[in-house]
Order: structure tokens, then sequence, then C-alpha cells
């Protein structure tokens, strides 16, 4: 009897429509949690390795010892065109887990990019690559390759849970995960959402308030917001 999921690699997941994956990219990561009805949120420790990243892809996911980047090299046989790798470790870890070498490798599978709650490094080399990276620290030292972890299976990654073939988007503003199977209906969300932004973006420009656009001087009137004059 199996005790845990270390050593199991999933090799048949289920990823959303291309075409839904795509339309899902047209939105900043902002709007699709918003749209999601707030959440879906990454921790905000996340932060792009390099300034311009972005990726949105499946969720090729990585369970990771500490230290340990053996799982990486396994995960890669996994990936295929489009797909991004997300991954968690067994407990938290800022070693260099990532390098230039990995990324190259996965870039020949098709591979968008990476997120994973731990450290990584080359990032020079990452940002001429136009390899996108997310990660918890920045971090020069190496690692092992000596435990087991796993491939494609659901991982805890900055606080949200992320399984294999989930839409991950990740920009300036933060990572957001949509489950793979409501990945059509939040574009749809999204669009509308930027739909009605744009409207009141219209607005503004106008010089319209925020106090009309959105109704507020009835409530604020009543809760007691007064204008006086001196």
């Amino acid at each position: 009897m199996r005790l845990n999921t270390l050593g199991i690699v999933r090799t048949n997941i289920e990823r959303p429509d291309p075409t839904d994956v795509k339309r899902l990219s047209q939105f900043g990561v902002a709007t699709i949690h918003e749209a999601m009805g707030r959440v879906g949120l990454l921790r905000p420790y996340i932060r792009p390795a390099y300034t311009g990243a972005k990726l949105c892809g499946p969720a090729v996911t990585v369970l990771l010892q500490p230290g340990d980047n053996w799982m990486f090299h396994v995960a890669a046989e996994q990936v295929q065109e489009g797909d991004v790798i997300v991954a968690g470790c067994t407990t938290e870890s800022e070693d260099g887990f990532f390098g230039e070498l990995l990324a190259t490798s996965l870039t020949a599978r098709g591979c968008k990019g990476l997120v994973i709650d731990g450290g990584v490094r080359d990032v020079a080399d990452l940002e001429n690559m136009d390899f996108p990276v997310f990660s918890r620290a920045v971090n020069a030292k190496g690692t092992v390759k000596a435990t087991l972890g796993s491939v494609n299976v659901p991982v805890v990654v900055a606080n949200a849970v992320v399984n294999p073939g989930d839409v991950v988007v990740a920009d300036v503003d933060g990572v957001v995960v949509v489950p793979r199977e409501l990945v059509g209906a939040v574009a749809d969300a999204s669009q509308k959402r930027e739909d009605n932004e744009e409207a009141k973006r219209v607005k503004f420009r106008e010089g319209v308030l925020g106090l009309d656009i959105y109704g507020m001087r009835g409530p604020l009137a009543a809760a007691g917001l007064e204008y006086v004059e001196k």
C-alpha cells in the first residue's frame, strides 16, 4: 500500500482546449482573478525572475524534494507543446533548482515557462532565452539529483492547489491558477469584465468621476459623509 504519491509519474493528463487557453492568454492576471470571483492567486512572493516575463499554459506539475532537482528531468519527458512546468516542494526551500540548462531542455520540448515555489539561477541567461520564470527566490545555490519526487500529481504552490492540466497565467501582477474544466468559462468572464472596464475607461477619460460611474454618492451620504466649505 502506498502512503504517498512520491515516485509517481502520471503520463496521460487531460489538457484544456488550446483555443480556450489562447483566449485566456489575452487577459492579465488581475482580470482573470477578478473574473473568477477573486480566487486562484498564488501568494505574491512568487515574482518574475526578470522584467517582462509572462506565461500562460496547461500545467505539468512537479513535486520536488528540498535541494534536489531530479524530477525536473523526469518532467521534461512529459511536456507537450504549450505546457508550463509548475513546481512545488515537499517543504520550503529556496535552493537554485532550475537554470539555463534545464530551460534549454524544456524549450526543445515546447515548454513555455516555469512557476516554482523555490529558487532559480542563471537569470541573465533565462532572460536572453526569453524563457519566462516565476519563482520564490533567485539563488545560485546548486542542487543534487538523489531523491524521488513526483510528476503530474496535485501540488501546493505558494498556498494554491495546482492540478495537472490546470492553466497557469503569470505576469508582473502575480500568478493565477484556472481549473482545467473552467478555462473556457473563465475566458468568457474575463472578456466580459474587460469590455466593462473599457466602457468605464472611456468615461474616466471624459472626466466623469468614479463617484458617479459607481453610484457612490448615495451610499457615502448614508454613511455620514459631509462636505463642508470651511
